[in-house]
This record gives structure tokens, C-alpha cells and sequence, in this order.
């Protein structure tokens, strides 16, 4: 009788184990990984690598701007099984970057009205209790960090042009002292308008990130002093000329001061964090434009001190530009390959790490990426919240569509995500910027 049972559990753990491995979806690779938002599904792993990349010019450049229009009374994004979302806010203007302080408040970039809100959530967690203005007449704010980490003195904002910082103690809503501008002449002008900002773990420097001015580096012409002598001078990869301190992570001290290039070669890293587990910054990065609808991949990286990731020369390792070949043939072989190359022109913005335990074990410690959506690609991708899969903290070059149902059709779109960020009860809220809305994924 014994026997009987136990070789019946067998069977038993041995069908579970069937059922377990069949759940797990195929994971997408090569050209199948590119797809369109057509394909998009809660669940869905797309693997893509420097080799499944098409050749320059494969595909056309194509213009494809979204129309945005107001979200439907019935729509509502689409979650994977076992998870619900729900409206968290609404009515914002354009709300970005969204960062959760240390008491649980909710931290909105309102980029285009120039200030920021904060939004403090109901007991439960499902919807907003207190809304305030925190600070205004702030530029172009977009990046937000709380130092230090643990209790918080000051609330950083950074704009297009400057870094700024407010006295706050936990719980303000309002900021209670008078703006410092600790850095306050970011290279600006024109490009890329986004800075993010992050804190390294141990509270010592301040990375901020800071866009490209162009697509390729058009305008960049010759350094002076010729070529030789502005390599002997600057960190690897380095550009010069409009695109001076650009294109990269910058590192500071808290207080703005002992300016340096951390990363190089990186075009538009719009979303910066710390890895919780290493300390690791990471990036969520747009790519470049112009070489067709799967060239050059977004992508998702961790960010290596002194590294150089190939802009504008250069892409995914050592394949070539080819409006740049030929120029810079001594960073061959120097160039940082990113973790996760991501579709095309999906516009990578906001990055978080899932840090809580509301989601089932395996989510702790992977990172939530927002994309935006393309304009530049003809069957349009991007709309969407990847998951970005890690194991024991390393990238696996996987990532999994994890909200989707931004899109309504070919050309029209209601939603375009922007910001991710841990609650503190376990949820995942998600800003987007098209109808002003903020979205919250629980259990």
C-alpha cells in the first residue's frame, strides 16, 4: 500500500513538473524576437542578440508617429495571469519620471507644467488620498532622488539644464525650504532634453545622465587640437564639439562639485538606477535612428565605469556606422556590448528594480522598463512594460512584455508609458504621458 502511494505521488510530481515546464512560454529569438505591437502579449520573452541583427539599410527609414487619443471608457492595459491593474490617478499633465520616497509618497516629474507633484496613496494603497504641488517654476524637471537613501535631507530634481535640491524631511508635501541649484550648467541646447538623476549606493557621487544633441553625432567635425591629442586628454569614446559631455553618465559629489564622464557612448539614457543587490548602475537607453525598422536595438545595460558603449561610431559591439566608417578604428574592440538589446526603437524611458515581495519570488530583484513607443518604425513597437530578466543579479538578455494594450490600432494609441516604480505596499506603478494617467499592477 505504501508503495502504491508513494509511486502514485510520483506520477503525481512527475505530471506537476510536465505541467510547470509546458507553462513556461517558448522564448522569441532572432527575427522573431523583433515583431511588432501586433504580438505583444503579457508573458511573451523575447531574446534578442548582436548576431540576429539585420544589415544598415535592410528595411528603410520609415516616419510613423502615433496619434494619441483619448482612452476609451473600457480601456484598461492587459497584465499576465495571476495579476490585476487598476487606475491609480488621473488628470495629471504628462506625468514622467515617478519615484517612491522613503514614507511611501509618490513622486510625479509633471515635465511639461515645470513642477513637481507629490501624490500620497490611501491606506490600502489603491488609489490617492493628498495631492500637492512639492516645487514649481522648475524648468524641464525630470529626474527625481531622495539622499541620502535611507533618511532622506533633500529632495534632488534635475531639468534639462541644471541639478537642483530642496530641504525636505519625511513626509513633505511642499518643499519647506528655498531651492539650491547644485549643478547648474548641464549641456543642454538641443537633443535629447531628459536628465535622470541616481545616487551610488554608498552615497558618494551623483550620476546624472545626459542625451546626445543629435541622432549620430552629425555635428561633430574635427576636435580641437586635432583627433590624437583629444584622445590622449579624455576618457574612452569621448565626443567633443556639441556633443561635449554628452551621450553618457556624468558622475558628481552630492553637493555638484568634481564633475567627471562615468560612461561614454551611450546616445539617450533616459531611466537610471542602482541595482539594489550590487550597486550597479544601469541604464535604459534609446538607441539611434536612420539604419531601418531593427536597427539599432534599444537597450537595457548595466553601466561600467569607464566604459564606452560605442555611440556614434559604433553599435552593439564592434559593428561599424556606416555614416562614421572608417573614422575611429582605434575604439575597435574597446567598445561595452549592452545586456539586453530590446526592439528597435521602442523608446526605453523609466527603469526600476523590483525590491518587495508582493510579486511571486521569482520578480525579486529583475527591473521594470517603461517604452515609450516608436514613431520611426513601420509596423510600430514599444507601448508597453518589459520585465528584464535576471538570475542571481545578472542579466539573462531576456526580457518579457509584461503590460500591454497602450495601442488601439495601427495609428492610434491611448497610452505611453513613461515611469515605473515600486509602491511600498509591493504594487508597480506606471506613469504614462499620453491621457495623464497612472496605473497600479498588484496581486
Amino acid at each position: 500500500m505504501t508503495r502504491r502511494i508513494t509511486t502514485a505521488a510520483a506520477a503525481m510530481l512527475s505530471g506537476l513538473a510536465v505541467t510547470a515546464a509546458v507553462a513556461e512560454p517558448a522564448v522569441l529569438k532572432g527575427r522573431e524576437a523583433f515583431g511588432s505591437w501586433q504580438g505583444d502579449t503579457p508573458g511573451t520573452i523575447r531574446l534578442i542578440r548582436p548576431e540576429d541583427l539585420p544589415k544598415p539599410g535592410a528595411t528603410a527609414s520609415a516616419a510613423n508617429v502615433s496619434r494619441v487619443v483619448q482612452r476609451p471608457a473600457s480601456a484598461v492595459p492587459k497584465v499576465p495571469d495571476g495579476f490585476t491593474i487598476a487606475l491609480f490617478a488621473e488628470g495629471l499633465n504628462g506625468p514622467r519620471i515617478i519615484r517612491t520616497a522613503p514614507n511611501g509618497d509618490i513622486f510625479v516629474a509633471e515635465t511639461r507644467a515645470g513642477h513637481v507633484r507629490v501624490l500620497r496613496p490611501s491606506e490600502d494603497g489603491s488609489k490617492v488620498a493628498a495631492s500637492e504641488i512639492f516645487a514649481d517654476r522648475l524648468g524641464h524637471p525630470f529626474g527625481i532622488a531622495f539622499y541620502p537613501s535611507a533618511d532622506p535631507q533633500w529632495v534632488y530634481v534635475a531639468s534639462t539644464e541644471r541639478v537642483m535640491r530642496f530641504p525636505y524631511r519625511t513626509g513633505d508635501m511642499k518643499a519647506s525650504g528655498a531651492m539650491q541649484v547644485v549643478v547648474p550648467d548641464l549641456p543642454a541646447g538641443y537633443g535629447h532634453s531628459t536628465r535622470d538623476i541616481a545616487f551610488t549606493r554608498d552615497g558618494q557621487r551623483m550620476l546624472v545622465s545626459v542625451g546626445s544633441a543629435g541622432n549620430v553625432g552629425e555635428a561633430l567635425g574635427e576636435p580641437a587640437g586635432g583627433l590624437a591629442a583629444w584622445i590622449k586628454a579624455h576618457p574612452l569614446g569621448a565626443a567633443w564639439g556639441g556633443e561635449t559631455d554628452r551621450a553618457g553618465v556624468l558622475a558628481f559629489d552630492p553637493d555638484g562639485t568634481h564633475q567627471s564622464l562615468y560612461a561614454t557612448g551611450i546616445r539617450n539614457c533616459v531611466g537610471l538606477a542602482i541595482q539594489p543587490a550590487t550597486g550597479m548602475p544601469w541604464c535604459s537607453t534609446n538607441e539611434r535612428d536612420g539604419l531601418g525598422d531593427d536597427l539599432v536595438p534599444d537597450y537595457v545595460t548595466r553601466v561600467k565605469e569607464g566604459a564606452f558603449y560605442g555611440w556614434p561610431w559604433y553599435y552593439m559591439g564592434d559593428n561599424p556606422d556606416p555614416r562614421h566608417a572608417g573614422e575611429r578604428p582605434d575604439l575597435k574592440g574597446q567598445i561595452t556590448v549592452p545586456d539586453v538589446l530590446l526592439q528597435a526603437h521602442s523608446a526605453s524611458l523609466g527603469l526600476t528594480f523590483y525590491d518587495a515581495n508582493l510579486f511571486p519570488p521569482e520578480y525579486r530583484g529583475d527591473a521594470f522598463a517603461a517604452e515609450h513607443g516608436s514613431w520611426n518604425r513601420s509596423r510600430r513597437t514599444g507601448y508597453k512594460v518589459i520585465r528584464v530578466r535576471l538570475k542571481d543579479g545578472v542579466p539573462t538578455g531576456e526580457y518579457e512584455d509584461f503590460v500591454t494594450g497602450f495601442v488601439v490600432n495601427d495609428r492610434d494609441v491611448w497610452g505611453r508609458p513613461v515611469g515605473v516604480t515600486v509602491a511600498r505596499d509591493g504594487s508597480l506603478l506606471i506613469s504614462e504621458d499620453g491621457n495623464g494617467t497612472i496605473w497600479r499592477v498588484s496581486r
